[in-house]
């Protein structure tokens, strides 16, 4: 290949349309690529704070050079304060940041303590959308008992205001009855005025057994035990540590320990289910090192580098990664099993607080030895490493080494011992897919999870020959006995695989336990499907069976939407009966398209990632094309990389990039080292590389071999 940079005010070979929004343009297939920009317009502008899709929005929504601005920088800045000020409490676990919600502070809203058969007064609904949902009534101090309190009325926006007017006053709640095993945290919101730092309250409770408080049945609620979230108090204390804390509980007690006179607001006192992710924390590193790849932004990197180490570091330790070569979760009821039992005659027998989902498939209990956290952490992994390298690499950032067992090197070779001992130890041999989890009793879990499985593929976790058996699977070539979906109807909705092939009554959290009442492909947890994920299936066919096979992937996605938006759009085409229904927006379904979806946003980044083979870093970018046999060229316009916005054109020989904007930093752009220019001259020496190096003041080209 040979590469001519065109600068902005020179012409292009291809034209750029005006537009404000980047576009994907192949000549010969403009019917296609005018429905691939239509979608890539109608799912770009999402973001979110929530880490669920911190490994997905960022890498989508960074680079479009968008509106008159012609520029990302808005999505930017969101994204860079999102990641600065992401909550990580004293222990290194990273918030999930979804709403507020009636479970853990800092975890995913559900389930439920009411889902849970716990216990739980709510003063106020203010900024609590989830509570009024769920019909929560508000609480009222009515069967509670107040020593050396004086109440002082419910404040709609505040809660429960208080006056502790005697020193060691305590507040007592109603009689309850919650399952010790379900509610493993106490979650206190609250405010305070001039409590000393060293005063800490404790929670004390009674069971069925012992009807009495006492300090043998007492937790302090320390310091580091409280998350302040949008500038509310969250206390959330871990009872499930004492020894103490089982069976019934039946009563609960805060003796504040005050020494004097002090004002105190409680807007809720609730049990909680452990509803943290283990993955938010891989999460958070990998959007933010994709925030820094696109940006060098290394004031940045300064800031926010030590929460990242912090967080892997904690990953690698809370989940026992180096001794089990993979993700194993020790929560409570995050084993791996179902949270309901069916007996022969059809009697459901229910574990209350078993069955805690791990991820975005959040009725799934992929819990215990966890196959998907294991391929996000080994992803992670590999993404730090080389995060780790380039700040070795770069003193001037001024950045200070991480531990040795968490330099380049050791998160490599761990990544590696990830990679050996997981691909045996998920792999399911008689289906040739690998399974969700393997849970506390050494149960494989597997109901054809397609998306794990591209996932797999897709981070380089799976193996060349297991990549091959789950394409093959997944296209129909290879029929797995015993699944509900085979051959060609694995693609029965079209625009994405079924998420599973293999139909599902019995293995979900507990409050899910009508899974039979809802036909197969009614939920997307069994067999629907998400249109986002389809990114993965695309990425993992370029990878495993090359360009042609993605693009005849991605042409059955568009004349999908091509068909769907002719009969009026998602909404209304799925209005109809026959064709599946939808999920989102307030309402249940078995197909993820719109609404809170927001990883649809990923399916039109195969042109950038995957046929232009656009991959962003520290000191530029990298290209390693691969254009369908079919196409003659591809440009993508309006790719802002750091401060610079480029459109870049790849024909079978030849890159040309022309400079939309210029910025203020040097650009390095490594090439396949086919690439040969007998003009340029020889400024540097790559090993496996071409570097093109292209700064402002000249706006040219120099390359090197």
């Amino acid at each position: 290949m040979s590469i001519l940079l065109l600068s902005a005010s020179q012409g292009s070979a291809q034209p750029v349309p005006e537009t404000k929004l980047p576009h994907f343009i192949v000549p010969g297939y403009e019917t296609q690529m005018e429905s691939m920009n239509d979608l890539f317009a109608r799912h770009h502008n999402v973001r979110t704070r929530c880490a669920l899709w911190d490994a997905w929005l960022p890498m989508s929504v960074l680079w479009p050079a968008v509106g008159e601005e012609h520029s990302a920088q808005k999505m930017r800045e969101f994204y860079r304060d999102v990641f600065l000020t992401r909550f990580v409490d004293a222990q290194g676990y990273v918030t999930m940041d979804q709403h507020m919600g009636l479970a853990h502070p800092t975890g995913w809203p559900f389930p439920t303590w009411q889902q849970a058969a716990g216990a739980g007064w709510h003063f106020t609904h203010h900024g609590d959308g989830y509570a009024r949902s769920l019909g929560i009534p508000v609480a009222t101090t009515q069967g509670w008992k107040l020593e050396g309190i004086e109440e002082q009325g419910l404040d709609p926006m505040q809660g429960l205001k208080l006056k502790l007017t005697q020193p060691h006053a305590v507040l007592t709640t109603p009689e309850c009855n919650a399952h010790a095993f379900a509610a493993p945290f106490i979650v206190l919101q609250w405010n305070h005025k001039r409590l000393p730092l060293d005063v800490v309250p404790v929670l004390q409770w009674t069971t069925t057994e012992f009807s009495e408080f006492s300090t043998d049945r007492q937790m302090a609620i320390t310091p580091e035990i409280v998350h302040v979230i949008n500038t509310l108090s969250f206390s959330s204390i871990p009872v499930h540590k004492h020894p103490q804390w089982k069976g019934s509980i039946k009563q609960l007690r805060i003796q504040w320990n005050n020494p004097a006179p002090i004002q105190i607001t409680v807007r809720a006192l609730h049990t909680a289910v452990d509803t943290r992710h283990p993955i938010t924390n891989i999460m958070f590193v990998n959007g933010s090192i994709d925030y820094f790849d696109w940006t060098t932004d290394v004031d940045f990197l300064q800031k926010n580098i030590s929460r990242m180490r912090s967080a892997m570091k904690y990953a690698v330790q809370e989940f026992s990664v180096q001794q089990n070569g993979c993700m194993l979760v020790p929560w409570v009821g995050h084993n791996g099993k179902q949270g309901f039992d069916i007996a022969a005659d059809g009697k459901k027998t229910v574990y209350y607080g078993q069955g805690v989902g791990n991820n975005y498939w959040d009725l799934l209990p992929f819990g215990h030895k966890d196959c998907l956290g294991t391929i996000y952490l080994f992803n992670a992994l590999n993404q730090l490493s080389n995060l780790e390298a380039a700040i070795a690499n770069h003193p001037e950032w001024k950045i200070p080494s991480p531990d040795q067992e968490y330099s380049s090197a050791q998160l490599s070779k761990l990544a590696q011992h990830v990679k050996k001992t997981s691909t045996q130890l998920f792999w399911n041999s008689a289906t040739k897919r690998f399974v969700a989890c393997i849970d506390i009793d050494g149960v494989k879990h597997d109901y054809g999870y397609t998306f794990l499985n591209l996932e797999a593929i897709y981070y380089g976790f799976a193996t060349d020959e297991q990549a091959q058996d789950i394409l093959d699977w997944v296209d129909g070539k290879r029929i797995v006995a015993g699944d509900t979906s085979q051959g060609k109807e694995i693609y029965h909705w079209e625009f994405a695989p079924r998420a599973t092939t293999k139909r599902n009554i019995e293995w979900y959290v507990w409050p899910w336990t009508g899974p039979e009442t809802i036909p197969w492909g009614g939920q997307v947890q069994d067999g629907g499907a998400v249109l986002g994920f389809s990114y993965h299936d695309m990425m993992a066919r370029l990878k495993t069976k090359g360009p042609d096979d993605a693009w005849q992937r991605m042409q059955s996605i568009l004349s999908w939407y091509d068909k769907v938006h002719k009969q009026g759009g998602y909404r209304e085409y799925f209005s109809k009966p026959g064709r599946g229904t939808l999920q989102g927006g307030g309402t249940a379904g078995g197909l993820g398209i719109d609404h809170e979806f927001y990883e649809s946003a990923l399916v039109p980044q195969t042109m950038l990632y995957g046929f232009l083979g656009f991959k962003p870093l520290p000191e530029g970018f990298a290209m390693n094309p691969q254009l369908p046999s079919s196409w003659p060229s591809l440009t993508i316009t309006g790719i802002h990389v750091q401060d610079h916005v480029l459109s870049i054109t790849v024909k079978k020989k030849t890159i040309e990039i022309q400079a939309e904007k210029i910025g203020k930093h040097p650009l390095r752009i490594f090439l396949p080292k086919k690439t040969n220019s007998p003009e340029s001259k020889t400024v540097a020496k790559e090993d496996s590389l071409e570097v093109l190096i292209f700064t402002p003041e000249n706006k040219m080209a120099i390359f090197s071999r």
